[in-house]
Parts: structure tokens; C-alpha cells; sequence
């Protein structure tokens, strides 16, 4: 029986494990910081529940616009809801909680050994777990899979004191509604918080670049920004923030041009690093790169024979999605089941704001810049039936084909569930559909997914 251990909890591991014990293997999950790790208990999970909130209030608040009243509310506006966040977050915190524990026993009836504490490896073969009790315990392996994530980066100058100045996993404790957030970091992190908290909250967002989401497709920011800004929020563009200081429950940020902000709370979404360090990487001869992060290949092998890596800790985008498709296809390597490696351009990832945004496989940017040729289609969900019933106005479907064969070689929806959405034109783009065979799928009618379905038909060639 081959013997696999794996280091870290999350969803590269915990994914993995769950593969391995299907496929006969001996599995052991050394986790230190519960089943889930950050993804489940204080990043993805965490974060997303505290955004299906502020969703639920954005969604009562303006559904005066559909006819919708409260009884002796005359003016139902945002004034006329409010959140209970000490409520909120013990919600979230339980959920998070019961998420993990769902997991644990999930591997435990699949026969996966789960080591509470923190291992090191000592050679290529072994690993060292120091438990959680104190005990030591020597794990001989046949394969090792590095899943140990990564934690939010921390500024020399805005060091968090987990009450006023916060990263995003200590965003929890709160018990009560900020008065005035400031968001430094406009990635999706410091989008999706400050999306989350612009209900109820003054926000400021701090970005360094022009506009918010500089990473991603330049259409869909610009309709993030316009919903962000009618709903009152403050953006700083090109504004890069030189210090945060905190004066009892007021915190100053100084920005690099000697402007001051003044708000009750500071959130630094500046970035990500991979926890990598003091666990026998280097001793066993695995690369890593400047960053810090773990080299690997497409199909998870890192340079020392034997050692896999999956999730954060590798960089490779850094979603929840692709740790686990990175840990799965290491343990199919390893046990000799079929492998598909890890394709990049089929990748789907969603900025969780409102609305959201959803893309995969080739972006506008690559077309602009001329290192893709694709015909292109944007469709505004303004056209579309059920949105003029739900009473949106922000959004559209974007589509990328091949100016030849119409292949769909990418897309961008922008929307409420855009993630949900975005599933079509993924499996469009992994399975090497046309436009035609798209559009030729029948939708609902009235439905979002139409607009999909419309833009396909958009991108039919005639004949000759």
C-alpha cells in the first residue's frame, strides 16, 4: 500500500486525501490549523457568508423599484434596513465551523488519518508531525504533498492590532458595524470586502493603480465601479497608502503623497504569502521561487522526485477551485490513475462582489494586446427579460471565439450569480465548443443564461 502524507488541511489537501483513499492509498493529513484550512475557516467560506449578506440588505433596500413595501415604512431605502454584525458573524463563524467538521468526518469515513499539528519534512521519504498535544511522530512516506496555503502579507508601517487595524481573517470579531471602513488594496480581496461592508458602512476603498481590479477584465471594473460609486462609496485611485497609525478608536492613512484618511477601522488586503517557510522545503531540495512560493509543474510535482505541492502555497492562481484540482491530479499521478493536467485556460474564477464577475479562459486583455485573435461579442444584460423583471441594471455577457472555426475560447459575464452563470461558457471553453453548437442549446425563457445563448448567436458567421 503506498503511504502519502500530506501536509495541510485545505482544499488542496483535504481534496487530495479524499482522491488518495479512493484509489487504495495509506493517508495521512497533518493539519495544524483545522480541516478547511483558511479557505473554510476564514477566507473563502467566512467571507462569502458575510457577502450573501450585505447581498440579502442590497437586495430588500432597492426592491422599492419592483413595487415591494414594508408596512409603515414610507421610504424603503437603505435607512430603513439595518445589519446586526455581532450576529452576522457568529453566523459566519458557525458556519465556517460546521463546514470544517463536515469535511473532517467526511475524510474519517473514507479512512484518512487526520494528525493534528504541524509537520516538517525531513528527507524526501519522511515527514516529522509535532502534534498539537506535544507528541512526535515520524511518518514515512512514499509521496509527500505540500498544501500549506498562504496567509494575508503584513506592511512593516500598518501592522494589524486585530481590533482597528485588520487583515481579512480578523474581520470576525467584529461585533459592530464599522463607522467608516477604509479598504487598502483594490485586488478582488479588498473589492469583495469592501462590496460586503458598503451597506450600512462608510467605505473607502484605497487603490494604487486607476481603477479598481486592475487584474481584471477592464469593462467589467468600470461597471463594478459605477454600482460602487452610486452607492456612496469612496474610491481613491492611484493613492498608495505609506502608513497606518491608530489613535485610540480613530486610524489615520497616510498616503504616499501626504494626504491623510480618518476612519474607525483599516482593512489591508495588500496581498498574499505563501506559508513555506520552516518545514524542511530547502533540506529537501524543493525549488521555490522569488516569491517564496513552490515551483510546480502542470501535473503538481515540485523538482525533488516524490513531492507534490497543491493550493496557495504554489501561486498558481490562487483559488479555492484550483488547489484542489492541483491536489487531485498529484494523487492521480502518484497512484497511477488516469491524469489530466492542470489547463489554466479553463480555469473559471469569480470576483464575489455585487454584482459579480466571472471569467475564463482567454481575457480582453490578451486580445487587445494582440496576443490572441478572437472575434468578440458583449451583450448588456440590460437586453436581457428576466434582469428587466429582477429590476437590474448593472452587467453584461461577454464572449471570445476563434475567427475561423468559432471556437469558444473565453468569456466575462458580469452579474448577480455571475458564478453561477459563468458554468456554460466553462464548459463551452474546455470542451472546445463553437458559437454555433452554444447558441444552438436550448435556454429557459425568461432566463440569464439566454444572454449567453444570444451572444453565441451573435457570433455566427454566414455562409461564404
Amino acid at each position: 500500500m503506498t503511504r502519502i502524507v500530506v501536509l495541510g488541511g485545505g482544499p488542496g489537501g483535504y481534496e487530495a486525501a479524499l482522491v488518495a483513499a479512493q484509489l487504495g492509498a495509506q493517508i495521512t493529513v497533518v493539519d495544524s490549523d483545522g480541516i478547511g484550512g483558511s479557505c473554510v475557516l476564514t477566507d473563502c467560506v467566512p467571507s462569502k457568508t458575510l457577502i450573501a449578506t450585505a447581498e440579502a440588505a442590497w437586495n430588500a433596500a432597492e426592491s422599492r423599484r419592483l413595487g415591494v413595501k414594508v408596512r409603515g415604512a414610507e421610504d424603503l431605502g437603505p435607512s430603513a434596513f439595518g445589519v446586526d454584525l455581532a450576529r452576522v458573524n457568529t453566523r459566519v463563524r458557525a458556519l465556517a465551523q460546521a463546514q470544517s467538521t463536515d469535511i473532517h468526518d467526511r475524510l474519517t469515513i473514507a479512512g484518512v488519518r487526520v494528525l493534528p499539528g504541524r509537520g516538517r519534512l525531513t528527507s524526501p521519504t519522511a515527514v516529522v508531525a509535532e502534534g498539537n498535544d506535544g507528541t512526535e511522530e515520524e511518518l514515512p512516506a512514499d509521496a509527500i504533498l505540500v498544501a500549506t496555503g498562504a496567509r494575508p502579507r503584513v506592511l512593516a508601517d500598518a501592522m494589524p492590532d486585530g481590533e482597528r487595524i485588520l487583515t481579512w481573517t480578523q474581520v470576525y470579531g467584529l461585533t459592530a458595524l464599522p463607522e467608516h471602513l477604509i479598504v487598502v488594496g483594490s485586488g478582488v480581496t479588498g473589492a469583495e470586502f469592501a462590496s460586503a461592508y458598503n451597506f450600512g458602512t462608510e467605505v473607502t476603498l484605497v487603490s494604487s493603480r486607476d481603477r479598481v481590479l486592475p487584474g481584471e477584465d477592464a469593462d467589467a471594473a468600470a461597471v463594478l465601479e459605477a454600482a460602487f460609486v452610486r452607492r456612496r462609496m469612496n474610491i481613491r485611485s492611484q493613492a498608495r497608502a505609506k502608513k497606518v497609525t491608530r489613535d485610540g478608536d480613530v486610524v489615520h492613512v497616510e498616503l504616499s503623497d501626504g494626504e491623510v484618511i480618518t476612519g474607525s477601522h483599516v482593512l489591508m488586503a495588500v496581498g498574499s504569502v505563501p506559508n513555506t517557510e520552516h518545514i524542511g522545503l530547502a533540506e529537501a531540495g524543493v525549488r521555490l521561487n522569488s516569491g517564496g512560493f513552490v515551483e510546480v509543474d502542470k501535473v503538481s510535482r515540485t523538482s525533488t522526485r516524490g513531492i507534490y505541492a497543491a493550493g496557495d502555497c504554489t501561486g498558481v492562481l490562487m483559488l479555492a477551485s484550483v488547489a484542489a484540482h492541483q491536489g487531485r491530479i498529484a494523487m492521480q499521478h502518484i497512484l497511477g490513475d488516469a491524469v489530466r493536467p492542470l489547463n489554466l485556460r479553463a480555469v473559471a474564477a469569480n470576483v464575489f462582489t455585487e454584482p459579480e464577475i466571472a471569467t475564463v479562459g482567454v481575457s480582453q486583455n490578451e486580445i487587445d494586446r494582440g496576443e490572441v485573435a478572437a472575434r468578440t461579442v458583449m451583450l448588456p444584460l440590460a437586453t436581457n427579460a428576466r434582469a428587466k423583471m429582477q429590476g437590474l441594471r448593472d452587467g453584461f455577457v461577454k464572449l471570445f471565439c476563434l475567427p475561423g472555426t468559432g471556437i469558444i475560447i473565453g468569456g466575462v459575464v458580469v452579474a448577480p450569480r455571475a458564478s453561477e452563470l459563468i458554468y456554460a461558457v466553462s464548459l463551452a471553453v474546455d470542451c472546445q465548443l463553437s458559437a454555433d453548437q452554444v447558441a444552438h442549446a436550448f435556454t429557459v425563457y425568461p432566463s440569464m443564461t439566454g444572454s449567453i445563448g444570444e451572444a453565441a448567436r451573435l457570433l455566427h458567421l454566414p455562409p461564404g
